[in-house]
């Protein structure tokens, strides 16, 4: 199996969607396959570390969860089973930071833009104003339109 993973961050935007698609078809057609990362965020309860326990517990049986219902559409779209990254972080880009400084087998990220001309989601704005920096290691993020159909998409991958 390929070594080149396309990482994408499995979280519940509608543009997460055309991410996915266009990574599956990216990786089917470059022999790479998909990474699929669900962030977990701290849970807020510092007096009761029982409660906080729990409420993480739960945190990662829903990301789980989450994961195992992509793998089928990623089987069928790349032909191949996902690798699923499950990050406990204070947010998406110290997740991303971690993930990809740790793993070099991660070569490109893939992220959708918001649709409907709104902004551009906040992940991609955070990189458009502050740049991509992932601590020692370069990897290049491509950026695709949340609305592109499924014959867009394949078109462009």
């Amino acid at each position: 199996m390929s070594q080149r993973k396309f990482l994408v961050i499995a979280d519940d935007s509608p543009e997460f969607e055309a991410a996915l698609r266009f990574a599956c078809r990216r990786a089917r057609s470059t022999g790479g396959h998909v990474a699929l990362l669900r962030v977990i965020e701290p849970a807020v309860f510092e007096h009761w570390s029982g409660v906080r326990e729990e409420i993480e517990r739960q945190a990662r049986d829903e990301a789980e969860a989450v994961l195992q219902k992509l793998a089928e559409f990623v089987v069928a779209a790349s032909g191949l089973a996902p690798e699923f990254i499950i990050e406990h972080a204070e947010n998406t880009r110290a997740a991303l930071r971690s993930v990809i400084s740790d793993d070099p087998a991660i070569k490109i990220l893939v992220l959708a833009a918001a649709a409907g001309g709104r902004d551009p989601g906040p992940l991609v704005a955070s990189i458009a104003k502050d740049g991509v920096n992932w601590g020692a290691r370069k990897v290049p993020v491509t950026v695709v339109p949340g609305d592109l159909t499924d014959e867009e998409i394949a078109d462009l991958a």
